[in-house]
């Protein structure tokens, strides 16, 4: 291992890399039988960002584990459509026409502009 004063750093590091690992496993069984290690291990890290990550994985534990009973699906599609409305909600302030708006939002979702 590297000098000791770098030894939080590669403790966090390690710990997202088994979180990738879970992520990425081929075998969605080994990937939750990792998640569920995961979720028994990282709030006890003495890093306090590990931790908390482990607190909010345990609360979420039934939607976390979900990925890997439903085929690895998930609401990253929803999320990015919404970032990119939120976006130009926020350019669009002071639109008044109400159709400007909607036809706005419609074509920054559908990516017609940045």
């Amino acid at each position: 291992m590297a000098d000791p004063a770098h030894e939080e750093v590669y403790v966090a590091w390690r710990c997202a890399q088994d979180l990738r690992a879970a992520y990425r496993a081929k075998d969605t069984t080994k990937g939750r039988r990792r998640a569920e290690k995961i979720l028994d291990a990282f709030h006890t890290c003495p890093i306090p960002e590990v931790a908390r990550l482990g607190r909010t994985l345990r609360r979420w534990r039934q939607a976390f584990l979900a990925y890997f009973d439903t085929d690895r699906a998930n609401n990253g599609g929803t999320e990015a459509v919404n970032g990119i409305i939120e976006l130009h909600r926020r350019l669009a302030r002071g639109y008044r026409n109400r159709d400007n708006y909607r036809l706005r939002m419609l074509l920054a979702a559908g990516g017609l502009i940045t």
